[in-house]
């Protein structure tokens, strides 16, 4: 039980960290790493399962190592695990689900051939709804050329946004978006429009990848908005 407890750890924690580091790297792609961080995780809660085993035959000090390296890397993987629990398991996110900012730049990018990036309809929404419940474009006073420009600016100082489609005739601009830690990209779009003598700006963030994004599109809209106050 000691070796294998010993092994299973080694094993863990070389997914655990491989995993994000290897993505953050590009040498795998972002998915692949997650996957190989999720498998960590798991070969963390078998090496503590294994490790309290041993302990219960061959006492503390025969399985400390792999009691002590369960324990971290499940708690860890938990707690990762747990940011994605009170938020609905869906991945394009968007201020306005009556009429969505639509994507013009995004689906012709080599990333994005062959998928369809339309907003995915009314099953999407009441998810929306039910999970951010305050989620709404930001009204700003000014007329909407002087706020886009606001807009415009404030996205070109984020160092992980890309901006890849920049139009005031129509005042939108469109960018990929790339997580610090596995390189996830996601992609956004932004258009500012006239309501009641001012300005509304209405954003759509969608990941690549998975079927849920386990808060970080809304997050990223929360973001721009708040610097935009």
């Amino acid at each position: 039980m000691s070796s294998l407890s010993n092994r299973l750890g080694v094993a863990a924690v070389i997914a655990f960290v491989g995993g994000p580091l290897l993505a953050h790297l590009q040498v795998l792609a972002a998915l692949r790493g997650f996957v190989l961080f999720a498998l960590g995780g798991l070969l963390g809660l078998i090496t503590l399962i294994v490790g309290l085993i041993g302990l219960v035959r061959s006492g503390f000090a025969a399985v400390r190592s792999g009691v002590l390296t369960g324990l971290v890397l499940t708690a860890v993987f938990v707690l990762s695990a747990a940011r994605g629990r009170n938020v609905p398991r869906i991945n394009d996110i968007t201020t306005d689900t009556a009429d969505p900012p639509k994507f013009v730049r995004a689906p012709s990018l080599d990333a994005n051939k062959g998928r369809d990036m339309s907003y995915p309809g009314e099953s999407f929404a009441q998810q929306q709804r039910q999970g951010y419940p305050t989620l709404a474009g930001l009204r700003m006073p000014g007329s909407p050329d002087d706020v886009f420009k606001r807009v415009e600016t404030v996205a070109q100082q984020h160092e992980n946004w890309e901006l890849t489609r920049v139009d005031p005739s129509v005042r939108a601009l469109e960018g990929v978006a790339t997580t610090r830690l596995f390189r996830f990209q996601d992609d956004f779009v932004v258009e500012v429009r006239p309501q009641d003598g001012g300005s509304v700006v209405q954003m759509r963030s969608k990941s690549r990848d998975g079927k849920g994004d386990v808060g970080a599109n809304a997050a990223r809209i929360e973001g721009l908005f708040a610097e935009l106050k």
